[in-house]
């Protein structure tokens, strides 16, 4: 019996690291934030946060959707879900109760949710301009190893290739050097996993040299390689946050309004400037790794908001 006891207790450390190893570790960490946040209302409100019911998680949302947009309510139950699973409590997250109170809350507030902007071409081309523009200032040879200079090399490679593959943040800081091939048209870039490819298949993003170097992101991450000598590990030692905090950061120097770009705005950027210039949605798809038309096909309507105005056939 003793035996017995053994065998299932390994079997269910092994199902437990199996659920654990099922997501991305940022997905993961995602997870335990959203519950965390659920723990903290259960503990103020003396509930029980695991295993909960239906009726408290509908309480939360309740309680959420006076400051939160519809997408957060739909996160926090899909976190609190997997946490449960993963400590081996069921969670009937479609009981009635949550269903008709996410109804309720989707009538009374709409799901329209403001998005960052996307960095189309011309916002590209004034935020790299106001790089460039550093690093010719500072280009004197004594200047040239300095931190402010490096990271501004980085900083030009990041944005650039992080506009035309339309990369994830996640992505972008996850490129290893060995991910990496240049060939004749350009570069090859091996994505591992991603948000939408949670098993690990991988896929390739080929990005073809630019007729303008000063904008080619080719160039610039081959300028980035060679200049900081990396020859292994990952290509930009940085967080996905900070991804997202040198976007603000060049928006701003480049008269942007900061606050309405962040880490997003590269990926949809190139989304939407590949529908403007008339990119077929499986090409674009092809890109992005996204694996349903939704976003794209919204992507492609933004882009066409006045390309296909029927007041274009107006004259007045």
């Amino acid at each position: 019996m003793n035996e017995l006891t053994t065998d299932l207790k390994s079997l269910e450390l092994e199902t437990l690291k199996n659920l654990r190893s099922s997501k991305a570790a940022n997905t993961l960490r995602a997870y335990q934030a959203d519950f965390k946040d659920f723990s903290a209302f259960c503990i103020k409100n003396g509930l029980i946060s695991i295993p909960t019911e239906p009726k408290i998680l509908s309480l939360y949302l309740t309680h959420l959707s006076s400051t939160s947009k519809f997408s957060t309510l739909k996160r926090r139950i899909a976190s609190i879900s997997v946490i449960h699973k993963m400590k081996g409590h069921y969670l009937d997250t479609k009981h009635p109760i949550i269903m008709e109170n996410l109804h309720g809350i989707k009538r009374a507030k709409g799901t329209n949710q403001k998005a960052k902007k996307p960095i189309l071409i011309k916002d590209l081309k004034l935020i790299i301009d106001v790089i460039d523009q550093y690093l010719t200032y500072c280009g004197l040879p004594e200047m040239k190893k300095s931190k402010g200079i490096k990271n501004k090399i980085r900083d030009k490679a990041i944005i650039l290739i992080g506009f035309a593959g339309g990369f994830r943040r996640s992505e972008i800081v996850n490129i290893d050097y060995d991910d990496i091939e240049f060939v004749n048209e350009g570069v090859k870039i091996f994505i591992k996993r991603s948000k939408t490819d949670q098993s690990g298949e991988g896929m390739i993003k080929a990005i073809p040299y630019f007729d303008n170097k000063i904008y080619c992101p080719v160039k610039s991450l081959k300028h980035w390689i060679e200049f900081s000598k990396i020859n292994s590990d990952k290509i930009f030692e940085i967080s996905d946050k900070s991804v997202s905090l040198i976007i603000k950061k060049y928006a701003s120097l480049a008269g942007l309004d900061p606050n309405k770009y962040g880490g997003h705005s590269l990926r949809s950027g190139f989304a939407t400037s590949a529908a403007e210039s008339g990119a077929e949605e499986r090409n674009i798809m092809a890109m992005t790794g996204h694996k349903t038309t939704q976003m794209v096909r919204r992507y492609i309507q933004e882009a066409n908001l006045f390309k296909n105005n029927a007041l274009n056939k107006i004259k007045i």
